[in-house]
């Protein structure tokens, strides 16, 4: 199908606002037209005029300035610098994208903004020395994740751990899992499934970058309301609130004594959630329901003495434990 030489135009003359141009960076009405004229389209400055007020018409949105310079530019985009910014950062920062597709990522990110914009951002694009894992399946283990989830069904996938062989860490041979998925997740920078392992009445969580050979199955996913507090929908902000460190755990009420420096730490892990019951000049107490596990005391040992445990009683004496073996392994005498 042949498309006019007019229609052409105005598709080109779009495109060229968008790669090249922002409110910091107009062109005039002769470059426009020399750049269409480097795509073999003859045009006029009048007829730029015309065009532009057709794009308007169509709500596309060309601003016109007298400075830095006359000129038109696109003046609304899909995403603002500001946030085609942190999106990068976002990817820049996960380790679970691989180097390569993080790469990819960030060129098509970087094609949000104008060609000058994405130039501005680049001394910010450090070369990130991060770890970054290998599994380049990752998309499509995360497309076959969100796939069963609408569906309803069960997902099957070989599921590794590393372990060192004559000094290095090496990938075993991995184990295969059927579970059903009910969401995905992000936590500390990982990305997690959260779902029903058929032999367990409880929610776990498989990390994406250890999972491979990701398929959909015909089998039927088992009701989170079957091994989850969770009744009309599976409640994925509030799993996360609960969870410590992605461990499994039960759910119960907790109780612990912070000195007053910490309120900024509980406020950012428990948000609402925090029930606070005891105040004074030097500490507070607060109660959360939460999922009691060896996170959890991972996430109170972190903070020293700033963090003691009140109730329940197994979570107080699962974290005496840990700080009875800490005192064993660096020789401290007890008592």
């Amino acid at each position: 199908m042949r498309v006019s030489r007019g229609k052409l135009k105005l598709l080109y003359l779009l495109d060229i606002l968008r790669k090249h141009t922002d409110e910091e960076h107009p062109l005039s009405s002769r470059e426009l037209c020399s750049l269409l004229e480097q795509r073999g389209i003859e045009a006029e400055r009048k007829s730029i005029y015309r065009d532009i007020a057709v794009l308007n018409e169509c709500g596309l949105e060309i601003g016109s300035t007298r400075f830095p310079k006359p000129g038109y530019f696109l003046l609304k985009r899909d995403f603002e610098l500001p946030e085609v910014r942190l999106l990068i950062d976002a990817v820049l920062a996960a380790p679970f994208i691989t180097r390569k597709k993080t790469d990819g990522l960030v060129e098509k990110l970087k094609s949000l903004a104008s060609l000058p914009q994405s130039q501005g951002l680049e001394p910010q694009i450090f070369a990130d020395q991060r770890v970054k894992f290998d599994n380049e399946e990752i998309y499509y283990s995360i497309d076959a994740v969100h796939t069963a989830i609408s569906a309803g069904k069960k997902v099957k996938f070989r599921y590794y751990h590393r372990v060192i062989r004559g000094y290095r860490a090496e990938w075993n041979e991995g184990r295969e899992f059927t579970v059903s998925p009910y969401a995905l997740l992000w936590a500390n920078d990982k990305y997690y499934v959260a779902g029903n392992y058929e032999k367990y009445d409880t929610v776990g969580n498989y990390r994406i970058d250890r999972m491979k050979h990701v398929s959909v199955t015909d089998l039927p996913m088992r009701p989170f309301s079957e091994v989850s507090d969770y009744r009309e929908r599976f409640d994925a902000a509030d799993y996360l609130k609960k969870s410590f460190y992605m461990y499994r755990g039960e759910p119960q009420e907790i109780e612990l004594c912070c000195t007053n420096d910490m309120l900024e730490a509980v406020l950012d892990k428990f948000g609402a959630d925090a029930d606070f019951v005891y105040q004074d000049e030097d500490q507070f107490t607060f109660r959360a329901p939460v999922y009691v596990s060896d996170g959890l005391v991972e996430w109170i040992l972190q903070y020293g003495g700033r963090v003691r445990v009140l109730r329940p009683d197994s979570l107080y004496e699962k974290t005496a434990e840990k700080i009875k073996a800490l005192c064993s392994a660096y020789r401290i005498r007890q008592g």
